[in-house]
């Protein structure tokens, strides 16, 4: 599905080394027989993203291709909370609060998303080969992806875990990456909540990216950090509006484009918005701030928002797919955005 990794570790080179892993994958063995389960999601599908204006397809910048909201009997599925989509632009991979891979394929009608097919689930496994869940690590809310190995958040922990899962698929073993000590002084249900591997064409190569959802500096700021690479340390993003991190993902610029959402009630409940960061800003000690590109309240088809990544179509268009975190309760939903950024 994701490329196949090349023997070094992502970003690895004699002068330096983008993240260091202090264990290694391991085949699978005897306490790794947990298999994946096949799961049937059904979709209905969202016409209209502004329901009050059905007729209305762009958004500023965005174009809205279409949407499904999912549900499943399993009883392991919702709760997502990253999504990395394939070049393909079908097939994906999440993960769940619960530390449940999600696996499957976007079917369209055309260029509109239709529905859900090949889907699986399975526990994430320890370095032991027994579940993350087991030893109390949940609250799986970010991902990465570079050469096909995955690098996970776990928030309520705050830890980074690497999954050779090119090789291994659902079946890889996580492998704990050494972070600064910065890290594990995030609130343990506001930490990590976004990382992405910075371009390798950029002054970044090579460095792992991991924001907190809401981890505050003393002027209130968001707190980030820059792994490996050539410069790492810590860095910030001004906080506005009472929003949050949720998510983030690199743009062909390679500017980063952050997923933001806000819980207030007496704000009209909950709230997105889709805010861009110009890479040649993010250094150690810096304060980075960018343009909001979008913004949607409960009067548009959005949840809990959580997940984004991208993808280009055949056509060269740049695709944007976003995903919610139902928090496994019935008051909200699992739903799926996919909108074209103009532009791109």
């Amino acid at each position: 599905m994701f490329a196949a990794p090349v023997p070094a570790e992502p970003g690895r080179d004699d002068a330096a080394v983008a993240v260091q892993a202090q264990a290694t994958q391991a085949q699978p063995t005897q306490a790794q027989a947990i298999e994946a389960h096949a799961i049937e999601v059904h979709a209905r599908t969202i016409d209209a993203f502004l329901p009050r204006d059905p007729e209305r397809r762009r958004f500023g910048p965005l174009i809205f291709r279409g949407g499904l909201e999912l549900t499943s009997s399993y009883g392991e599925f919702g709760g997502l909370s990253a999504l990395r989509m394939a070049p393909d632009g079908e097939h994906f991979v999440s993960l769940s609060d619960k530390s449940y891979w999600l696996t499957g394929r976007i079917v369209y009608d055309g260029d509109r998303p239709v529905g859900i097919a090949d889907a699986e689930m399975a526990p994430m496994l320890g370095p032991d080969g027994h579940t993350l869940a087991a030893r109390g690590w949940y609250d799986t809310e970010s991902l990465a992806e570079q050469d096909g190995v995955f690098y996970v958040g776990i928030e309520r922990v705050n830890r980074i875990v690497r999954f050779d899962f090119a090789k291994n698929g659902v079946r890889a073993r996580a492998a704990v990456v050494t972070t600064p000590p910065g890290i594990a002084t995030l609130p343990n249900n506001k930490g990590l909540e976004a990382l992405a591997f910075a371009p390798r064409s950029s002054k970044l190569a090579g460095t792992l990216i991991a924001f907190s959802e809401r981890g505050l500096d003393a002027a209130g700021n968001l707190k980030a950090f820059l792994i490996g690479g050539p410069t790492p340390g810590e860095f910030t993003v001004k906080r506005r509006d009472d929003f949050d991190i949720s998510d983030c993902t690199v743009l062909p610029s390679g500017d980063l484009l952050l997923l933001e959402r806000r819980f207030v009630l007496l704000r009209g409940g909950i709230a997105m918005r889709l805010r861009r960061l110009a890479l040649a800003d993010i250094k150690p000690a810096a304060v980075v701030d960018g343009p909001v590109l979008f913004f949607a309240d409960m009067g548009y088809q959005i949840d809990n928002m959580e997940g984004i990544s991208t993808h280009r179509t055949a056509a060269g268009d740049l695709i944007l797919t976003m995903v919610s975190d139902d928090n496994f309760s019935f008051l909200q939903r699992t739903i799926l955005l996919q909108f074209k950024l103009v532009g791109e």
